[in-house]
């Protein structure tokens, strides 16, 4: 099997990979149906309002992170996935349920997106540290990447089928559709050999929910990801506002609006794939596709017409794609096992908390100025993350002259420690070498030395 589908060799992952497109494709109508359903049916194309149902759906990962992750990490994540895929189906059954019977309206819309919200922040930090479980620790970065391709390959199929139902027989359908997917789901996990799921500590009954945000303080290069993640998650990964305003601008229908996620996911299966081609994740390809995105906004944003942008898009799927595989798959690959969880509850509210903050902007500036400004907004977003990850690359002691080479620069993965080697080495050196004792700890030494 290649190196690019290693982990398929796991027949639970083989098994989880086809319950998660088959779901990810009706996520993904949906999705496209509820931004279309408030753009055009609950109000007359209020960009504004879309960013508020967005807001919605990503707080409670925000605001719940603490609990969220420590659930993920204490409890078995495989009966928790049952319960929550359980509630997003009966949830999506619900909306088309209002819309078939005309009582959908957007204070209503809105309770669901807040109710889609709190299920699915419990949700993803359970699922993303669950590939974890299913493939072993060095096939962990390519699972996470193939789960990536899965999902985005689901972007291309998705948005256009939702919008073609749409056009066709109504939105009510598209949720309905959205429902049946979850069976796919639920089967693969009921599928899933437990006794072949990868050994994992739980967190004991001790642990708290403060000792997630400890581990990443400690850990600068966790800081500098979530830094660089927040602000394109905020401000550069709205594309449900994005691209439905560009397709009204361009006058077109719900089936535009639709190819255009399709075209953006085409990209980002490239960059999925090129992703879980390689051996692990690494920071700097996190900071280059941040540098990549911004490029591909600002041309995009600046394209005459329909067809010249949504070429533009397969650039920007491939550059965010490319940039969120790694900082996801260098989360997963670098966290204790026994903080994972809360580590990703953490790392998830950051990518998707930072919604409610920037869609709501974005939105209203797409509103007052048009869908080309706001675009122009995430790429300012995308040049400062990029600024953040390279000055901090510098900072590291990563970055520095080549020892042979004098005009050229090498990259290191890990931060060089200053090792001082010595002169000799004896059994009568290693004798007489004196150790240094740490404060507080003389007390201990001579309680040994009378005990002996």
């Amino acid at each position: 099997m290649s190196a690019m589908f290693r982990s398929f060799s796991a027949f639970n992952y083989r098994v989880w990979f086809i319950g998660a497109l088959v779901s990810n494709i009706g996520a993904w109508m949906q999705s496209t149906a509820i931004s279309w359903v408030v753009l055009t049916e609950l109000t007359d194309n209020d960009a504004a309002a879309m960013g508020v149902t967005m807001a919605l759906q990503f707080a409670p990962p925000l605001l719940l992170v603490g609990v969220t992750g420590l659930v993920a990490d204490r409890f078995d994540r495989r009966k928790l996935l049952l319960v929550t895929q359980s509630l997003l189906l009966l949830l999506g059954v619900a909306i088309g349920v209002l819309i078939f019977a005309g009582l959908m309206t957007l204070p209503i819309m809105y309770l669901f997106a807040l109710a889609l919200g709190v299920v699915a922040a419990f949700d993803n930090p359970a699922r993303q540290a669950f590939v974890s479980d299913l493939v072993a620790r060095e096939n962990a970065s390519n699972a996470v990447a193939l789960n990536a391709a899965s999902f985005n390959g689901a972007r291309m199929i998705g948005p256009a089928v939702a919008g073609i139902v749409i056009v066709a027989i109504g939105t009510g359908w598209v949720f309905v559709a959205n429902a049946v997917t979850f069976l796919a789901m639920l089967a693969a996990l009921l599928l899933i050999r437990t006794h072949e799921l990868v050994p994992r500590v739980k967190a004991p009954q001790s642990s708290r929910l403060a000792d997630g945000f400890r581990y990443v303080a400690g850990r600068p290069d966790l800081i500098v990801t979530c830094a660089m993640v927040f602000l394109i998650g905020a401000f550069g990964m709205n594309f449900p506002i994005l691209a439905s305003t560009m397709a009204v601008e361009f006058g077109k229908e719900a089936d535009g609006f639709g190819l255009l996620s399709s075209i953006l996911a085409i990209g980002s299966v490239a960059g999925a794939l090129m992703a879980a081609r390689r051996d692990r994740a690494r920071l700097r390809v996190l900071i280059i596709g941040t540098a990549m995105f911004g490029v591909a906004a600002v041309v995009s944003a600046f394209m005459p017409n329909y067809w010249l942008y949504a070429i533009t898009l397969m650039f920007t799927g491939f550059a965010v794609v490319t940039m969120m595989t790694t900082a996801n798959g260098y989360v997963q690959t670098t966290t204790d096992p026994v903080l994972r969880g809360r580590v990703l509850a953490l790392y998830m509210a950051i990518l998707m908390g930072g919604t409610p903050i920037g869609a709501p902007i974005v939105g209203w500036v797409a509103a007052e100025f048009g869908p080309r400004v706001a675009i122009l907004v995430g790429a300012v977003a995308a040049f400062v993350a990029f600024a953040i990850g390279s000055t901090w690359l510098l900072w590291s002691g990563r970055l520095h002259r080549h020892e042979q080479k004098r005009f050229r620069l090498t990259l290191d993965e890990t931060r060089p420690l200053t090792i001082v080697a010595p002169e000799e080495f004896s059994d009568e050196v290693a004798g007489t070498t004196p150790i240094r004792v740490l404060p507080g700890d003389e007390d201990e030494i001579r309680t040994r030395a009378r005990a002996s």
